[in-house]
């Protein structure tokens, strides 16, 4: 049964921090409030558009599988933060990449890598692709709201990717499970980012998230989802190697993998480093995780997302021979010489560092 399998991988990260103490010199909070309720130190602001990052880290994807843009035939950004409505930010990927397969954005919020993995999957199961560059890339530091201190020191930017190719081995995407309960779409939005925002501008274009719905939705759900998932691919909870969860709350992440029995040895965190980023979490913590050797060649790894929707969903996969990168390379893109806390004064209202 042909099946998608992880061939390269790549990530982008802004090289401008955004720290606890820098967050708490604009906005009532405190490094330690911060770190005990979220697990985040410090996060990522990006100086260059979404479409930039998501390309650096697709780059250093097809680098590290060996191929060029034009062998993809299919380009997938899972995205809820694209720099324009019209083109997609894939086409933009494409432009600088070159070819001419299928692209397109898909927005599942923070879920958006998993659903953009299993769809790829499924378009190579049936075989209308046989590659495809599957990128997660978010700049969510535009919608900070610095008057609810709940949500504003969650949140960075950052871009994932990886490249698939069609396989017919033990290796690849074994099984996925995807939901969305759209009656629980208001408990996590981003208001006024559509049209809703050009017909109202008075309609703030921020997050609104209730922390303590989202919180328990999340455990009960990604484990929900985990669970089914392992029972699609014939395997069960003891079998998973790593599990890489969405990087959205330290406390969210620990929960889940008490509620599956999981060894906290298997949990792959760096939400630490670069707070939640969206749909680009799972692919930049799975390219950390490769890099550092802590996923082994044959190993099951299982990942688990959750996001507005309120969406959630679960992709089992079997690890192939390699674990190393093809080539590696190093980002293309322009320095900054402001600092985090600078570059997010410029985009975010009510936010005066003079």
């Amino acid at each position: 049964m042909r099946r998608a399998a992880i061939i390269g991988w790549g990530d982008y990260t802004p090289p401008a921090v955004l720290s606890n103490m820098d967050l708490a010199s604009v906005i009532d909070t405190s490094d330690e409030w911060i770190q005990t309720r979220s697990g985040i130190k410090e996060r990522r602001i990006s100086h260059v558009s979404n479409a930039d990052m998501a390309t650096a880290a697709a780059k250093q994807a097809l680098a590290a599988a060996d191929l060029s843009g034009d062998e993809m035939d299919l380009i997938i950004v899972a995205t809820c933060s694209p720099d324009r409505a019209v083109p997609s930010v894939a086409a933009y990927v494409q432009r600088q990449l070159g070819g001419v397969g299928a692209t397109m954005d898909l927005n599942a919020a923070c879920s958006g890598f998993v659903y953009a993995l299993s769809v790829a999957n499924g378009m190579i199961a049936a075989g209308t692709v046989n590659r495809a560059l599957i990128i997660g890339a978010e700049r969510l530091s535009s919608f900070i709201d610095l008057q609810d201190r709940t949500t504003a020191v969650l949140f960075g930017d950052g871009a994932g990717a990886v490249v698939v190719e069609a396989t017919e081995g033990p290796e690849g995407v074994l099984s996925s499970n995807l939901h969305s309960d759209g009656s629980l779409s208001e408990i996590l939005t981003i208001r006024g980012a559509g049209t809703e925002g050009v017909f109202d501008p008075d309609v703030p274009h921020t997050v609104d998230m209730e922390g303590r719905e989202v919180f328990r939705n999340a455990v009960t759900r990604m484990g929900e989802g985990a669970v089914v998932a392992l029972e699609n691919a014939g395997l069960d909870v003891e079998d998973i190697d790593v599990l890489i969860s969405h990087q959205a709350n330290i406390r969210i992440i620990d929960a889940t993998a008490r509620r599956l029995s999981i060894d906290p040895d298997t949990v792959y965190t760096n939400i630490h480093a670069y707070g939640n980023t969206s749909a680009a979490s799972i692919p930049i913590a799975l390219s950390e995780a490769l890099d550092q050797g802590a996923i082994k060649p044959g190993d099951v790894v299982a990942m688990v997302a959750f996001g507005g929707g309120l969406t959630w969903g679960a992709a089992i996969l079997r690890w192939g021979d390699r674990v190393t990168r093809h080539h590696r390379i190093e980002h293309d893109l322009p320095g900054t010489d402001k600092t985090g806390l600078e570059l997010l004064a410029a985009r975010v209202r009510g936010l005066d560092l003079a």
